[in-house]
C-alpha cells in the first residue's frame, strides 16, 4: 500500500513537472517564432558581450534564431502531449543544463541586461531568469529520471503526424512573421499607441536619466558630442547611442528622437504634435536596407507631398551611407538620425514604414506589405489606410489556435475513435482466442 502511494505521488509530480516544462517551452518558443528578428538581435547582443560577434555571419545567426524557436516550441509540445519522450526529455535537460549556468553568469557579470528568454512578451531581470531556470532544471531532472511515468496522450502509430505538423507549423510561422511583421506586437511601438504620451512620466515619479551621445568625424578625427554641444554641419555623423546614467521610472518609450540630418535640429516634438498625417520610413541601417521596393517607397513619398503629409526617413547610419542610398534609389525625402536600438524596436523590417496622426500609430508595414496606388487612391481621411488598423490579441490568438490546434484535434479524434478502438478490438480478439485455446 505504501509503495502504491509513493508511485502515485511520483507520477503526479513527474507529470506536473512535464506540464510546467511543456508550457514554458511552448510559450518561449512561440514568442521567439513570431519575432525572429528580435531573437536575432538578442543573439547578436550575446555574441557581442562575449566578443564573438565577428565569428558568425548574420545569416547564420538569423538561422540560429529560427532553429532555437523551433527547438523550444517542439520540445514543449512533445512534452505536453507525451510524444517523442526520449528525445524531448533529453533536449529539455540539455537546454536547462546549458542555460542555468549561463544565466548565473549573466546575473553576476551583467553583460546583457535582459536574457530575452521570452522576447518582449515578458521581460525578466537576470536574477529572476536564473531563479526561473533553477526551478526548470529541477523539473527537467525529475522528468528525465522518471520519464517512464509520463502519461502518453497520443498513440505511437500516429504521433509522427503531431511531431511533423508541429515542426512545419513553427517554421511556417517564423517565415511568415519574418516576411511580414510579428503577428503579436509586444513592443511599445504597437498600433494605437501615442508615442508622445508613451514618453511622458507620471507626476511625482523620478525619471531615469539618459545621455544621448553622438560620434562625429572631421578631418579624420572622431569626437563625441551631446545634444547640448552638437557641432555645425562641417562634422560628419558616425553613430548615435543612448546610455542610461541613473535608473528611475522608465516610460514605455524613452529613447525616441528625430534629429534632422540637413539642419541638425531636433524635430521630435514637431512631428509628434502634428495633427495631420505623417509617414515614417524606418531603416535602422540604411546601407543594409532592402531596396527592392524603392519605387513604391518613392511613390508613397510623392503621394505625401501631393496631399501635404509629412514624410521622414529615420536611420542610425552615417551621412555618407545616406548619400549613397539617395544616389542609388533617387530618394528625395528628408532624413533624420535616431538611436539604432530604438529603430530596431520600432519595427522588425529594414526598411519598414509607420503612419502617424497627431503622434498616434495608425499603421505599420513591412517592406513587403507597403500600400500601393490601389490603396492610396484618395486623401487619407477618405480611405481605410487613413483609419487606425484594427488589432486584437484575441482575434490573432484565435487564428493561431485555428491553424495549430484544430488540425491536431482532428487527428486526435481519428486516434481516439479509430486507432485506439481498433487496438482494443484486436486485444479482445486475442484474449478470446487464448481462452478458446485453453479450453481445448
Amino acid at each position: 500500500m505504501e509503495i502504491d502511494k509513493k508511485h502515485i505521488i511520483r507520477k503526479v509530480w513527474v507529470n506536473a513537472c512535464r506540464f510546467l516544462l511543456g508550457g514554458v517551452f511552448v510559450f518561449s518558443g512561440f514568442v521567439k517564432a513570431i519575432d525572429p528578428f528580435g531573437t536575432f538581435y538578442k543573439l547578436q547582443d550575446y555574441l557581442s558581450a562575449f566578443g564573438l560577434s565577428g565569428w558568425f555571419p548574420p545569416s547564420l545567426v538569423f538561422l540560429g534564431a529560427i532553429l532555437l524557436a523551433a527547438l523550444e516550441f517542439c520540445v514543449g509540445v512533445y512534452l505536453f502531449l507525451g510524444i517523442r519522450k526520449t528525445w524531448s526529455v533529453w533536449m529539455a535537460l540539455l537546454l536547462m543544463a546549458v542555460m542555468t549556468p549561463l544565466t548565473l553568469y549573466l546575473a553576476i557579470a551583467d553583460p546583457v541586461s535582459d536574457c530575452g528568454c521570452f522576447g518582449d512578451a515578458w521581460i525578466l531581470t537576470n536574477w529572476e531568469t536564473f531563479g526561473k531556470n533553477v526551478v526548470l532544471l529541477i523539473a527537467s531532472l525529475s522528468v528525465f529520471y522518471w520519464r517512464k511515468d509520463i502519461i502518453r496522450f497520443i498513440t505511437r502509430k500516429i504521433e509522427w503526424v503531431f511531431s511533423m505538423y508541429t515542426i512545419l507549423f513553427v517554421f511556417a510561422l517564423s517565415v511568415y512573421c519574418q516576411h511580414n511583421l510579428p503577428i503579436i506586437d509586444f513592443r511599445p511601438y504597437k498600433v494605437g499607441v501615442n508615442i508622445k504620451q508613451a514618453m511622458e512620466i507620471p507626476e511625482g515619479a523620478k525619471p531615469s536619466v539618459y545621455d544621448t551621445r553622438f560620434i562625429l568625424e572631421k578631418d579624420g578625427v572622431k569626437k563625441e558630442f551631446s545634444l547640448e554641444d552638437y557641432p555645425d554641419n562641417t562634422w560628419t555623423f558616425v553613430e548615435a547611442r543612448t546610455v542610461l546614467k541613473e535608473k528611475g521610472y522608465e516610460p514605455p518609450i524613452h529613447d525616441f528622437s528625430m534629429l534632422s540630418v540637413e539642419t541638425g535640429e531636433d524635430i521630435t516634438e514637431k512631428v509628434l504634435t502634428d495633427e495631420g498625417y505623417t509617414f515614417l520610413l524606418v531603416a535602422h541601417r540604411i546601407e543594409q536596407a532592402d531596396d527592392s521596393n524603392i519605387d513604391l517607397i518613392n511613390e508613397i513619398y510623392d503621394y505625401s507631398v501631393e496631399h501635404g503629409y509629412g514624410f521622414y526617413a529615420l536611420t542610425s547610419s552615417t551621412e555618407e551611407d545616406i548619400l549613397q542610398w539617395r544616389d542609388r534609389t533617387g530618394a528625395e525625402y528628408p532624413f533624420c538620425q535616431t538611436d539604432d536600438i530604438a529603430l530596431k524596436t520600432m519595427i522588425r523590417s529594414n526598411p519598414g514604414m509607420f503612419l502617424l496622426k497627431n503622434g498616434t500609430i495608425l499603421h505599420k508595414w513591412s517592406d513587403g506589405n507597403l500600400p500601393d496606388e490601389y490603396a492610396l487612391y484618395d486623401s487619407l481621411d477618405k480611405i481605410p489606410v487613413g483609419q487606425e488598423e484594427f488589432v486584437s490579441l484575441w482575434h490573432t490568438m484565435g487564428k493561431v489556435l485555428l491553424w495549430f490546434i484544430v488540425p491536431l484535434c482532428l487527428v486526435l479524434a481519428v486516434d481516439i475513435l479509430v486507432i485506439k478502438r481498433r487496438e482494443k478490438r484486436i486485444g479482445h480478439v486475442k484474449t478470446d482466442g487464448e481462452l478458446v485455446e485453453r479450453k481445448k
